[in-house]
Parts: structure tokens; C-alpha cells; sequence
């Protein structure tokens, strides 16, 4: 049986530092816990993190991307500063680690800066464990223009809001202003979680993307993350502005966030991605697995994410996060040529015609069945190895250990 190859995906939402702290929230700290209490973990973890940390943090995270079948990643970063909130001597240390991580293991790389400025709709101030992700504007548009100096074929620099919540409007439109020449990408945060939406409603009398695309020319270049709250309204908005909703199914139940009207917005012909997220796990198939499962939970029937063309739930899933994945990374990194080789004599795959592949890949287990990824033409992983598999791993070892004791 010949192998099968398909396109390299796109990772369309990280954060890297969280990998480091996957499985450490699954304590009950309070009876309601949510996304608000797991986000006071996150903080902590992410008071630790310097960045020769988070290079070592990143580097092991796009190896296991890498050997999963992604072959690009959008990093939303917002780690930005020193632990008390001052600016490291480079300010773009932090981003440089992710830069270095993407080199070092081979995967392309759409870094996305983020803006964060406040703590609320109602423009409080960063907390102090914030601190280390505060730019004002000015500032945050030279961090952009100094990465994009070094922008290549393998490295595409964006921008990220953080949310409506973190970035006010008069900002916010300054910066879309300065971008406006700009044929890259835009990523924000929105409507993830109920409280988020009911604030929104309370304090600017209406929801999330319904302010966001009444206030401002969102497109193509957009990608909205999560957009798990919406209504009917906005589903179809949404569809029409031509952005990307970028779905993270594995982090949104961890944190127990909601399900994303999926149906309906297929039904509008929207476009989406898939992103890992917080990395409680870091597989394509998991995302694309339970992006179905959840429907078919809520609705109670199955073969739900299929076309009028595509009956087949693998394909059209992989099909429309392929293209997805691209818009959300921009054209610089859509452009590059990358491939995933299953291995078609597992035993998984047999007795499987090359229609049913992708429906067995995704739908059968949790089998490693990618056997090479090549980016650029260049092989990173090799009979389910990554080339430099074992030294990136003993490093992010060590780290790891290290943090735990601090």
C-alpha cells in the first residue's frame, strides 16, 4: 500500500508557556471552578518563565507538534516583560525565545505579539502578576516593527488583542490604523467565556463580535479565537466578514468554556482553524475528533461537520482547518510547502482505501500514524522521530524541573 501524504496543518493558536503547565490545574480549587480560577494557576506559572525558559518550553512544544502533523504554529504571545513588569534589555527577548524555539526544531512560525493594557471592560488596571504582559500602544507597535525586520520565508510577525476586555477602543483603533497597509495577520480573543459576554452586554450594551464588527473593517486578515458565545446574528456576521474563527476543542472543555454553533456556521459558510491552545493536549486528531464529538453530543446525532459535497467527516474537517489554518497564518507562511506521511502499513489504516484515511486517522484511536513531516523540503521528522528529538527534550527536562522548585 503506498503511504499517505497529505498538507502539513496549521496550529492556529498557541500560547507556549502553558505546555510546561498542562495536567498541573485538574485540582478542585474552589466548588465553581472555571476558566477565572485555572487563569489564577496560569498566572502563577507564568511568573516563573524567563526566556531561556520559554525557549526551552516552546522547542519541546513544536517538537510534539511537529511529530502530531502540525507543520506551522500562530504563537498569541503576550509574555512580554521581566516578572516586576519592566522591560528586559532587549524588549523583544521574549519573542526572540519563540523565534530561536521555531528555528531550532524547523517549524514555520506566525508570532503574534500581543496587546494587553487593562485588567476589564471597565479599564481597571493590570494586576500586578499582569505586569509582564502590558505594552501601551506605542510601545507595542515598535515591538512589531522591530520582529519584522526579521520576518523570513519560515517567519511571519502579526498582531494579536489580547480581547476587547484587555485592549480599550481608542487603542485599539490606533493600532488597526497603524496596520491598516499591513497584508498580515490580526488575531484576537472573543466571547470564550459567558462572564466575558454578559460584561461586554453590561458595560457597552451589546455582545462581543456584534462590537467588534459594528466598530471596526474586520476581513480576511482576522482571526477571532474561540467565539464560543454567539448569536444567531453574529453567526451569520461573522461568516459574512470573511474571518477565521479559530476552535480549540480540547482547551475550551478543559476549562469548560461551551460549544461553538458549529452547524450554524457551516451553514453560513465560515471559515475556521484549529489551535491547541493551552496544550492539555497537543494532536490534530484530538481537535478535529472532538470539534465532531461535541456536536454530536449537543445535537444527539451523528456525521454533523459534513458539506453538500463531502459526506465524509475526516476529509471535509481536514479539508476546511487546512484552509483555515492558512488565512490565519498569512500568506507568507500559506505559501510554504510541507507534508505529513502516515504510515499505511499500520495496522489502523488496513483494509483502508485512500478515501477512508483521513476518516481512520482521526476517528480510530489515539495511534501515532505520522511517519515523516517535511517543511520546506526539509524532513524534520523521520519514522516518528524528530531529528533533534532527544537534546530539546533532555533541556526541556531540566527546565521544567527547575521551575518546579521555584
Amino acid at each position: 500500500m503506498p503511504d499517505c501524504t497529505l498538507p502539513g496543518l496549521v496550529n492556529a493558536h498557541s500560547h507556549a508557556f502553558q505546555r510546561a503547565m498542562a495536567g498541573l490545574a485538574e485540582h478542585q480549587t474552589d466548588p465553581a471552578d472555571s476558566f477565572w480560577t485555572w487563569r489564577e494557576q496560569m498566572y502563577r506559572y507564568a511568573g516563573l518563565v524567563e526566556p531561556d525558559d520559554l525557549q526551552a518550553i516552546a522547542a519541546q512544544l513544536y517538537v510534539e507538534m511537529l511529530k502530531a502533523g502540525y507543520t506551522a504554529v500562530c504563537e498569541f504571545h503576550y509574555l512580554h516583560h521581566r516578572r516586576d513588569g519592566r522591560p528586559y534589555a532587549d524588549a523583544a527577548a521574549m519573542s526572540r525565545a519563540l523565534i530561536a524555539a521555531a528555528q531550532e526544531t524547523g517549524i514555520d512560525l506566525c508570532l503574534l505579539p500581543v496587546l494587553y493594557m487593562q485588567g476589564g471592560f471597565d479599564g481597571r488596571a493590570l494586576s500586578p502578576r499582569q505586569q509582564r504582559f502590558g505594552h501601551d500602544a506605542e510601545a507595542f507597535l515598535r515591538l512589531v516593527e522591530h520582529l519584522r525586520r526579521d520576518e523570513s520565508d519560515a517567519l511571519q510577525v502579526g498582531i494579536a488583542l489580547h480581547s476587547l476586555r484587555a485592549v480599550p477602543p481608542e487603542a485599539m483603533q490606533a493600532v488597526l490604523a497603524a496596520e491598516a497597509r499591513a497584508d498580515r495577520p490580526i488575531h484576537i480573543h472573543i466571547a470564550e467565556q459567558q462572564a466575558e459576554v454578559d460584561e461586554c452586554l453590561a458595560l457597552r450594551g451589546t455582545r462581543p463580535v456584534s462590537w467588534l464588527l459594528d466598530q471596526t473593517a474586520v476581513d480576511a486578515r482576522w482571526t477571532l479565537v474561540h467565539a464560543t458565545h454567539l448569536s444567531a446574528p453574529e453567526v451569520q456576521a461573522l461568516a459574512d466578514s470573511g474571518a477565521t474563527v479559530c476552535l480549540c476543542p480540547s482547551t475550551e472543555a478543559n476549562l469548560g468554556d461551551g460549544l461553538f454553533p458549529l452547524p450554524e456556521y457551516l451553514a453560513a459558510n465560515g471559515a475556521f482553524s484549529i489551535g491547541s491552545d493551552s496544550h492539555i493536549s497537543v494532536s490534530p486528531v484530538e481537535e478535529l475528533r472532538w470539534l465532531e464529538y461535541g456536536q454530536r453530543l449537543r445535537l444527539q446525532r451523528r456525521c454533523v461537520a459534513v458539506g453538500a459535497q463531502e459526506k465524509s467527516v475526516g476529509r471535509f474537517l481536514y479539508g476546511r482547518v487546512l484552509e483555515g489554518g492558512r488565512r490565519s497564518a498569512g500568506a507568507r507562511i500559506a505559501a510554504n510547502a510541507s507534508t505529513v506521511t502516515l504510515d499505511a502499513a499500520h495496522p489502523l489504516l488496513a483494509a483502508r482505501s485512500e478515501g477512508e484515511w483521513l476518516d481512520a486517522w482521526i476517528f480510530s484511536g489515539n495511534q501515532p500514524l505520522v511517519r515523516e513531516v517535511s517543511v520546506r523540503g526539509r524532513v524534520l521528522v523521520r519514522e516518528r522521530r524528530h531529528i533533534d528529538e532527544e537534546r530539546i527534550a533532555a533541556r526541556y527536562v531540566d527546565t521544567v524541573q527547575r521551575l518546579a522548585r521555584s
